[in-house]
């Protein structure tokens, strides 16, 4: 009698089937990345000012370039510790009056142009970017940005609400339906929002474009290491979360190729189109098959497995059984994950660094996103520090195992935010001097309208200290975040497996959704205030992590009992699933 990692090990762990398999669901990973990340292209925010009715017809009289347009007609600084009102404000001056003159106009009003009156920007704004957002063309600025806010949270919602649905139909119906379903949906909501008429429906169609999205990615995971052996397990997982990571390098790249949002969306919606494909690609996952006693499939499909690796197939082979009291077949439930103290216990941790993870990894984006320079690049720059991340996991499981990696990144990360704090507070206070400097320079009499030289030297440098220790975070979450699904897959029963993924990871969704409003709230309070949160939930959760099992050569648990022992002394095994092969050759092997 085998397991079912015994067959796998015979007809191949990793042959040909399963590499193809592997390659085919990759493409699936790579392009869940705009999904997630695409509110970084998709809603940019460029610079912006009010749009001034006559400002322009001024302009072209007086032959003005756009720098000396903007040095007379905008509102310079605010005071200290205050926002730019240049965005958001305009003097409350008719430029169409004949007695501007096209040298300071503004001085026959009033000789401090900070007596000017100023007010909000009635007629819409103007826009410095030769593409198109979602921001400019619903005018997500000022008063209304927290709705850029709100359209990444409506994407996290939908993960988690569709993780608590989309979880139970892959264990209910099958990795494969639940794949496929998802998919055409998905496809078919990305192109509603590229041609989405108006702010409500483009809500609607993100919200609903999250609940289907992350269940089909999931599936995917699922699938592909429930197809290979237990030896190749832990790696094809690392690498199709490493797919996902070539998806965001593609992305900027076609971003810089297609600045205009609706076009982009659709360019990275369209080929989904092409993964419903993998009805006649990608077989349903002999593991979950076998959980629901459908024996006739499953010796199919291993004999498929051992033709594409050229292996002869499994003689004699007549009956599956599961080994157990009971006779129906094993049907996932909420209460299952809860259902003893060990799998409880575990539960709660990994829904804990779940959450942790998504709130590390999207707050430290959004922290250092502020930072100005070339979108594109700045983006691929944090798209590649993954890379390395998935290098150290593949050198470090194998000898470590999971859990004394995952203890050490989190380490890592919330320690990097620690540091952050300190440099945090330092620029802060280079940024007071600097702004006290600009006080005497207006009191002296320099034009307002004018800009004042760069950042000082300290706050440059201080700067790049904070981006590189920002970017060991990065990696210390990137590789928390990769390892987090790994443990979590390995802990639960083949039955509630996928169940159990998406359950947990439903608290990656929910930090998620509070995340853009958490991040820039305490940002308002102190720069550095989200930085304290995100180092305590770090290092909180490297101690977490100390209480889960090590997974290390562990065959996945096909049983409640099974998960239950992870981490005790090994036993002989009950109520495991079996293939029993009826050959003196397998039973002298």
């Amino acid at each position: 009698m085998l397991t079912m990692d015994d067959v796998l090990g015979q007809v191949g762990e990793f042959g040909w089937f399963q590499k193809q398999a592997f390659l085919t669901l990759c493409l699936l990973s790579a392009a869940f990345a705009p999904i997630y990340v695409g509110i970084v292209f998709l809603a940019f925010t460029p610079d912006h000012r009010c749009l001034s009715p006559g400002v322009a017809e001024l302009s072209r009289r007086c032959g003005w370039s756009l720098a000396e347009e903007l040095n007379y007609t905008v509102p310079g600084p605010g005071a200290a510790g205050e926002a730019f009102p240049r965005h958001c404000r305009s003097y409350e001056v008719d430029w169409n009056q004949s007695g501007l003159s096209c040298v300071d106009p503004l001085a026959s009003l009033a000789t401090n142009r900070s007596h000017l009156p100023l007010g909000p920007c009635r007629h819409g704004w103007v826009y410095d970017t030769p593409g198109s957002s979602i921001v400019t063309e619903f005018n997500l600025v000022c008063d209304n940005s927290w709705k850029v806010d709100l359209f990444q949270s409506c994407v996290n919602l939908g993960f988690f609400l569709g993780s608590l649905g989309v979880g139970y139909i892959a264990d209910r119906f099958g990795r494969k339906f639940c794949l496929l379903a998802t998919t055409l949906v998905g496809a078919v909501l990305g192109v509603l929002t590229a041609v989405a008429p108006d702010y409500p429906s483009l809500l609607l169609f993100r919200l609903l474009h999250g609940l289907v999205s992350k269940g089909s990615w999931t599936s995917g995971y699922v699938l592909i290491t429930e197809f290979v052996g237990v030896g190749y397990r832990r790696m094809v997982a690392i690498l199709y979360q490493t797919a996902f990571t070539v998806g965001l390098v593609l992305l900027s790249g076609l971003a810089y190729v297609i600045p205009h949002w609706r076009r982009l969306q659709l360019a990275t919606s369209l080929p989904t189109f092409l993964l419903l494909l993998y009805y006649w690609c990608v077989p349903e996952s002999p593991r979950w098959l076998l959980s629901q006693k459908r024996n006739t499939q499953v010796i199919k499909i291993i004999d498929h497995i051992a033709q594409k690796n050229g292996k002869s197939p499994l003689p004699d082979l007549k009956t599956l059984s599961l080994a157990e009291d009971v006779t129906e077949k094993l049907s996932p439930s909420f209460a299952d994950l809860f259902s003893t103290p060990h799998l409880r216990k575990h539960t709660l941790i990994l829904m804990y660094l779940w959450f942790t993870s998504s709130v590390l990894y999207q707050g430290l984006i959004m922290h250092v996103g502020a930072t100005g320079g070339n979108l594109h690049l700045d983006f691929l720059y944090s798209a590649l520090v993954e890379f390395p991340a998935a290098f150290i996991i593949l050198t470090t499981i194998d000898r470590f195992g999971l859990i004394r990696p995952l203890v050490v990144s989190n380490l890592v990360a919330g320690a990097a935010c620690a540091v952050m704090i300190f440099i945090s507070h330092a620029t802060a206070v280079g940024v007071e001097k600097e702004a006290k400097t600009s006080d005497g320079q207006l009191s002296s009499g320099r034009n307002p309208g004018t800009e004042l030289s760069g950042p000082i030297p300290h706050c440059q440098d201080l700067h790049w200290l904070n981006i590189t220790v920002a970017c060991f975070g990065r990696m210390g979450i990137t590789i928390v975040f990769q390892l987090v699904c790994l443990v979590n897959a390995e802990l639960y029963p083949t039955f509630i497996r996928n169940l159990g993924v998406m359950v947990c990871s439903s608290l990656c969704d929910l930090g998620g959704i509070i995340t853009p409003f958490l991040v820039f709230r305490l940002m308002e309070v102190w720069q550095g205030l989200p930085l304290i949160l995100f180092a305590v939930l770090g290092l909180v959760a490297g101690g977490m992590t100390l209480l889960l099992p090590e997974t290390k050569g562990v065959t996945l648990p096909e049983t409640i009992e099974d998960a239950e022992n992870l981490g005790r002394i090994a036993k002989p095994k009950e109520n495991t699933i079996y293939l029993q092969i009826q050959t003196s050759e397998c039973a002298g092997s």
